[in-house]
């Protein structure tokens, strides 16, 4: 075997590869007598049909069967000669069947590219951190006393901690807009959930009345023709509910499967610290890993970038689908392509510093990984783990779920970090 290895382009290379032709025509000559005896020609008993009548029949099919399985069974060897490792599947874009000599085949494809991970100790990045404090437990106990709140009917007048049943419909300038209309909507005065000026203008309404109340939109509120404008709403309250007494207590704490309420509190407090934990460790590798991408700039394999972008769009539409809105190809692979670069691009980083620094993840790690994300499984959480540890596939994600972590963590220890100190609540906040 005799390989020739050509750089092309970018990361794309071109590989010849000459095999004896001795081992095309033996290849061709065996396809050939297995086909002798599956071939019919009128004329001919089956398996009597002369050589040379049967290779004017299938010698075309057989020499292109012959060339298919030679690149197969040499393909690896080949690569393997050239010293090259293709980024993905190689392309066969040429056969050679007509040589007298030689049999040669040609193949193209892409390589990774080689990587030099610039100087992490000149690396600047923000960090952030947090704690869970007293008083976020309290309201987060607040916020399960005001869920498991039930509200009684009652004829007086409304007040702040009510419940109201209201229908609307908003007015500007005399006109109805979109979105501002509604029926049997569920309100409790005081929570600050509606625009300024809407909850103020429901209080001491009794059941059954109708109201106008002038409410203004947000300056920075998401719809922008009604950023900043006063709205007049007309309301009709159907119904005043006071709130019942929630009292802290054993009770209480059975309502979310608890067995006292102590028990309650403690995990509770628990699952915020573990779920801060993972935020914070979320969004500081993705400051780490900004950083690193935004210094570290080389090319990617296109062929990789098409994969993951395919892979992008397809994880895309199944969730669409999932949520009732099927879009299976209305949305372009185009559009996923600056993140799939993003990714294949992060992989390769990851990977190299991982290499370099020797940094893998052992078995505790991995379980320990594990038993975190089982914590939102509540009673499954077992069933979550078995599940992942029964398919060695499935555990390979995790463990590479934590070499990201070791690897975000190694780049911050190098680079130049500033510590910012947020509340659980900043850090907790959807918009991060």
């Amino acid at each position: 075997m005799k390989t020739s290895l050509t750089k092309l382009e970018g990361l794309k290379r071109s590989l010849v590869v000459e095999l004896p032709v001795e081992t095309f025509n033996q290849k061709t000559e065996r396809i050939i007598k297995s086909l002798a005896s599956k071939v019919r020609i009128d004329g001919f008993r089956k398996g009597k049909i002369p050589a040379s009548i049967l290779r004017q029949r299938v010698g075309g099919s057989a020499k292109s069967d012959a060339a298919n399985e030679i690149v197969t069974e040499t393909l690896a060897d080949a690569l393997k000669d050239a010293d090259v490792s293709p980024a993905a599947q190689p392309s066969l874009v040429n056969v050679d069947t007509e040589n007298s000599d030689s049999f040669i085949y040609t193949i193209e494809f892409e390589v990774f590219p080689e990587i030099k991970v610039g100087s992490l100790k000149s690396l600047t990045m923000d960090q952030i951190n947090s704690k869970v404090t007293e008083e976020d437990e309290e309201r987060a106990l607040q916020d399960l006393q005001d869920r498991s709140t039930e509200y009684k009917t009652v004829k007086r007048k409304s007040k702040e901690g009510d419940r109201l049943i209201i229908d609307f419909e908003g007015l500007l300038d005399g006109e109805s807009f979109e979105g501002g209309a509604a029926e049997g909507f569920e309100i409790v005065l005081g929570k600050g959930t509606m625009i300024e000026g809407f909850e103020k203008g429901l209080i001491d309404i009794a059941p059954e009345k109708t109201v106008e109340v002038a409410a203004t939109f947000p300056e920075d509120y998401h719809v922008e023709n009604l950023a900043g404008r006063e709205a007049i709403f007309k309301v009709t309250v159907n119904e005043v509910g006071s709130p019942t007494e929630v009292k802290r207590d054993d009770e209480f704490a059975k309502k979310f499967g608890e067995k006292d309420f102590e028990t309650m509190k403690s995990r509770m407090s628990k699952q915020m610290q573990v779920e801060l934990e993972s935020r914070l460790v979320q969004q500081n590798k993705d400051t780490a890993f900004s950083v690193l991408l935004d210094a570290n700039d080389f090319e990617v394999p296109e062929g990789s970038v098409s994969a993951e972008s395919l892979k992008l769009q397809q994880d895309m539409e199944s969730r669409m689908e999932q949520q009732g809105m099927p879009s299976k190809g209305k949305l372009p692979a185009e559009m996923f392509q600056e993140e799939a670069a993003r990714r294949v691009k992060l992989g390769l980083l990851i990977n190299k510093i991982a290499t370099d620094g020797e940094i893998k993840a052992e078995k505790e790690q991995v379980d320990a990984k594990l038993n975190e994300m089982a914590l939102q499984y509540g009673e499954s959480a077992q069933q979550m783990i078995d599940w992942y540890n029964t398919d060695p596939s499935r555990l390979a994600n995790i463990e590479s779920i934590v070499v990201e972590d070791m690897v975000a963590k190694h780049v911050a220890d190098q680079a130049k970090v500033t510590m910012t100190d947020k509340t659980f609540l900043e850090i907790m906040s959807p918009q991060n």
